[in-house]
């Protein structure tokens, strides 16, 4: 059982996603919200207060009639469920439930504790709101996917329950659940904020560390397939460059092979015993997809850990308009719903992840093509040449993903279109980065995949299996008991669509 206080990290996202832990909120949040909610409900009286008791937007001109408040909320809410496109998955509804959750519990929007009481229901119930993906421009906040959040607790809309999409009503008979209670601006407090992409990005970056440490993997498993110098992984020249990744990623790769029989001494075979050489039958450097790796995917690691900071200062975050403030006992008026720092932050990460789709492409096609690896039959074909075709048709694959996921990284910090009568003349568009982002991410897993098999299948024909590290054979046999061994052409796309459920579903280490 997770204790929530209004502060949480990576680890508390981690166990309420993907663990499944259950969550109790915490007297002092409790007592915070209520302060909050009984504050603002009196303060607000005989006083101007932007969605209590005004319209929304560029109709906030207007004053809104003491007994019509409590309808304003229920009309903002079933107005603004407007979302199209395919649901979100369940777990990345979740992840936003869980981040919109600890935001209104910093008590600075002034809801009714009864908000934060039936999203932790929903929580722990696995009750999931039914929130598309198209809708949110990512500056009043996530307006439209929240709205489809409030419209589910408010008892109206349709959930995922038990595999199953159901109205919502059914599953509050079937579990004896009641609607919040709107008193105030519940409406608006609980769609102006930027939690569903915070959520996406959030559940983004716990895939991406995952699909950075396969990628990891194999590009230190093909410097075994090809032999390769240990010099471009050693601490003494990756220490004459600064960069905190750079330097960890080359330590992970040695730490991965140093028990490997394959990985070859410089000074052994090229700094003795070559005065006569005049063409040096082996290679003095490799390609840059195996030489450059810790150069390449650094910057990726520092990248995501920038990232995940962000994000969790975001979720920690008020991310809501008006502010309450208690202590000072006063209200302000601003922006803190506007999404930049996310839609900044998932384009940094869908770049990064492009870069590692790219690197893993590159190392494919390295060993696929035999006219640059120099050890391998074309498209690692262990079968008969020119009747089997080996690997050759999953490349295809390979290549079409990566191109998708280049162009998909095209930012969407620099893509902003008004709307809202002008009242939102500069938006975030912060929900569509991390949709895209999340698309991106799932495709690096796929190309990892097919990287994956290839790789299994040269360590195979080069008979290596007992020469490469133990960390190497890990993995080998891993994909082995997903994928066998193939000299026949096979029908490929059950195998690379297991790899990748097994890569996406394994943790880290």
């Amino acid at each position: 059982m997770l204790n929530i206080k209004g502060e949480l990290d990576l680890k508390d996202f981690y166990e309420v996603i993907f663990n499944k832990s259950k969550i109790e909120l915490d007297k002092t949040l409790l007592t915070r919200v209520e302060k909050s909610f009984d504050f603002l409900k009196e303060f607000s009286e005989n006083k101007v207060i932007y969605g209590v008791n005004t319209g929304f937007g560029p109709m906030a001109q207007y004053k809104i009639k003491d007994e019509d408040r409590i309808q304003l909320q229920y009309n903002l809410i079933r107005s603004h469920a407007s979302g199209v496109g395919n649901p979100i998955p369940e777990m990345y509804v979740k992840a936003a439930m869980l981040a919109r959750l600890n935001t209104l519990s910093l008590g600075n929007s002034g809801v009714h504790p009864s908000v934060v009481k039936l999203m932790k229901e929903f929580i722990n119930r696995d009750i999931t709101p039914l929130i598309y993906e198209h809708g949110g421009v990512g500056a009043s906040g996530d307006l439209v996917q929240l709205a489809h959040l409030a419209l589910v607790l408010i008892g109206e809309g349709e959930v995922f329950y038990k595999g199953d999409r159901v109205p919502t009503a059914e599953v509050f008979k079937i579990e004896g659940l009641k609607p919040i209670t709107v008193e105030l601006r519940e409406g608006l407090g609980l769609i102006n904020g930027t939690s569903v992409m915070t959520g996406i990005g959030i559940v983004n970056v716990i895939y991406t560390k995952r699909l950075l440490n396969w990628v990891l993997k194999c590009s230190s498993a093909i410097n075994e397939v090809v032999e390769a110098y240990s010099d471009h992984l050693s601490e003494e020249l990756n220490s004459t460059k600064k960069h905190k990744g750079q330097q960890e990623v080359a330590k992970r790769m040695r730490e991965h092979l140093k028990d490997s029989s394959l990985i070859r001494n410089r000074e052994e075979y090229l700094y003795n015993a070559n005065e006569n050489s005049t063409v040096f039958k082996e290679k003095v450097q490799e390609y840059y997809s195996l030489r450059c790796v810790p150069q390449i995917l650094g910057p990726v690691l520092d990248t995501l850990r920038s990232v995940q900071k962000v994000l969790i200062e975001e979720v920690n975050s008020a991310n809501d308009n008006p502010i309450v403030d208690v202590n000072k006992q006063q209200v302000y008026h601003g922006g803190n719903f506007h999404g930049d720092y996310v839609s900044l932050e998932m384009d940094k990460l869908k770049i990064v992840t492009t870069k590692m789709t790219m690197l893993a492409e590159r190392q494919l096609n390295y060993l696929l093509n035999s006219k640059l690896n120099d050890i391998l039959p074309p498209f690692v074909n262990l079968g008969q040449l020119g009747l089997n075709f080996g690997m050759q048709g999953v490349q295809f694959t390979a290549t079409s993903t990566t191109a998708e996921s280049q162009t998909l990284s095209n930012p969407m910090y620099v893509h902003s279109i008004p709307n809202n009568n002008d009242n939102q003349d500069i938006v975030s568009m912060g929900t569509n980065a991390a949709l895209m982002t999340k698309k991106v991410i799932e495709n690096g897993f796929e190309v990892v995949a097919i990287e994956m098999i290839t790789i299994i299948q040269a360590i195979e024909y080069l008979e290596f299996q007992d020469k490469v590290s133990s960390t190497t054979k890990t993995l080998f046999d891993a994909v082995r008991n997903l994928v066998p061994a193939f000299k026949d052409d096979i029908v490929m796309y059950p195998y690379v669509g297991a790899v990748k459920k097994y890569l996406m579903e394994t943790k880290s280490n």
